[in-house]
């Protein structure tokens, strides 16, 4: 126990082991941040799509976006990595960090149009027909009666889905990205440490915290909501 309590205090000691750890952190973070801000934006039009009213111009947006979802959520996200990787932007000088991003927003948006559009359906339709028969448009009913209720319906499942996100982009050292994972791994190798243990339990540690803020946010959000609507029925 005391020698593993010293090699502790050797890693967050040794400046070079602390700027591995945070040089791979700081890549986990860039590629989760940006493939959640592609995730929910791609998901979101996928959500209205599925939701929306069946016509002769949603049918063929309708079906791309069911066989989109079915591929991506019917598929590993390791397989697709690879396949960002090694087949679609196999092109020579392509910034990893690019391809690792798409790759991650784009299994994202499956999932996060799932969230969405589950939210979206949790509302009561006879508040739409309600609204129609006040004459109110469509596309008024979603702003200001249905997409408020859907949001505060989905913010659990969307706080997990980020959660997911950021834990999955650890399989990017599979194709050799310097993520948190692989400067773990980097300095478990190192002739000082020469042992896994250390370095993998302090990257937990980072992860863990990184989960730990974002589920402490997400309570916050929801405690805020559920202060707000007591107010209204009040």
């Amino acid at each position: 126990m005391d020698n593993f309590v010293n090699k502790i205090v050797e890693l967050f000691s040794t400046p070079e082991y602390i700027d591995s750890l945070l040089h791979g952190f700081l890549l986990t973070l860039q590629v989760s941040y940006f493939a959640i801000l592609i995730g929910v934006a791609l998901g979101t039009v996928i959500a209205l799509v599925d939701t929306a009213k069946k016509t002769k111009w949603t049918v063929v947006p309708k079906f791309i976006c069911t066989v989109y979802t079915t591929i991506v959520r019917g598929t590993p996200m390791a397989l697709q990595l690879f396949i960002m990787f090694f087949v679609i932007f196999a092109i020579k000088g392509f910034p990893s960090i690019i391809t690792a991003i798409i790759a991650f927003g784009l299994n994202s948006a499956a999932y996060t149009a799932e969230v969405i559009r589950s939210g979206i359906l949790s509302v009561d339709p006879g508040q739409t027909e309600a609204g129609l028969a006040l004459g109110l448009s469509r596309r008024t009913i979603f702003f200001k009666i249905v997409a408020p209720q859907a949001i505060k319906n989905i913010i659990p499942a969307m706080g997990n889905e980020i959660i997911t996100v950021i834990k999955e982009t650890a399989i990017v050292s599979m194709v050799g990205m310097y993520d948190l994972n692989m400067a773990a791994k980097d300095i478990g190798s190192g002739q000082n440490m020469a042992s896994y243990i250390v370095p993998m339990f302090v990257a937990a540690l980072f992860y863990l915290a990184t989960i730990y803020l974002i589920t402490f946010i997400v309570r916050r959000v929801e405690k805020s909501l559920r202060k707000s609507e007591r107010r209204v029925e009040e």
